[in-house]
């Protein structure tokens, strides 16, 4: 959710458990704004928190010319102090998913994964141990990239791509109805489209390219990884993913406004195909 209105938006998601005390509004909306300036970023989003079990993380990401691809991310433990997080590299992405258990809290602390590995053939094959350190800061930095590719999302029509290739927000987007708003198809992933370029040329014929260049939540797999609800009558909906617990996307049906945020461990729900 966009930092400028943070104060009023969190209240959206406040059903879901997402709760920040008034020091932390005060702080965030405070430090956002420097951050803001000081990075010189075009917009600053209050990403949400993950919770560690000495200290919590607080997440926030900026933009520049280009919404889906100039993404920086930052981490405070204060509100007030921010952080940049190194990119997430693949080979980053894959050492991470060797650490096992929550974050500590402390950027600095290294997780320790022991490979056992066989050296040799027949009889004189002999077994090495190898251990791989990784930093929290890196899985940090991997957690937040495989949550933003796995569930971050907006409403169809919120973006459009130019013809130079870059994301901006759509001026002319007025909001979903409510009968689009109770619709998965209504609402898109926001990364690169990897499910869009296996449909049928039929199916693409139908598109207007400027608004779908993204994949479309009704073809997650497995079916049921999202959960829709109205709130407040038909003046709310929120989208609440099953497969990374904590994160809730909200709009708010014939207006602009709509946004994201996740509380959660950071763990993966990786038994979701066998609850379903």
């Amino acid at each position: 959710m966009e930092s400028d209105s943070l104060h009023l938006c969190i209240d959206y998601v406040g059903s879901s458990g997402v709760v920040l005390s008034p020091e932390q509004k005060a702080c965030l909306q405070t430090s956002l704004v420097i951050l803001k300036s000081e990075s010189k970023l075009k917009k600053v989003y209050f990403w949400g928190k993950i919770i560690g079990i000495k200290d919590d993380y607080f997440i926030a990401q900026g933009t520049g010319n280009d919404e889906m691809a100039d993404r920086r991310t930052y981490y405070s433990k204060d509100c007030v102090n921010w952080g940049l997080l190194p990119p997430a590299t693949k080979q980053m992405r894959e050492q991470s998913k060797l650490a096992k258990g929550r974050f500590t809290g402390d950027p600095s602390f290294e997780f320790e994964h022991v490979e056992t590995k066989k050296v040799g053939e027949g009889e004189d094959a002999t077994e090495e141990e190898e251990t791989i350190t990784i930093k929290e800061e890196d899985r940090l930095s991997s957690v937040i990239a495989e949550i933003d590719e796995d569930v971050c999302m907006v409403p169809r029509g919120a973006f459009i791509k130019t013809p130079t290739g870059i994301v901006k927000p759509n001026r002319s987007f007025e909001g979903l109805t409510v009968s689009e708003a109770a619709k998965l198809c209504s609402y898109m992933h926001f990364r690169d489209a990897k499910i869009l370029m296996e449909k049928s040329l039929l199916h693409k014929a139908n598109l207007d390219k400027s608004i779908d260049f993204m994949d479309t939540l009704e073809d997650d797999i497995p079916k049921g990884s999202w959960s829709l609800q109205f709130e407040r009558g038909s003046g709310l909906v929120c989208l609440r993913s099953t497969l990374w617990l904590g994160f809730v996307f909200y709009h708010v049906p014939g207006t602009k406004k709509f946004g994201s945020v996740y509380c959660g461990t950071g763990e993966k729900n990786s038994d979701l195909p066998f609850m379903l």
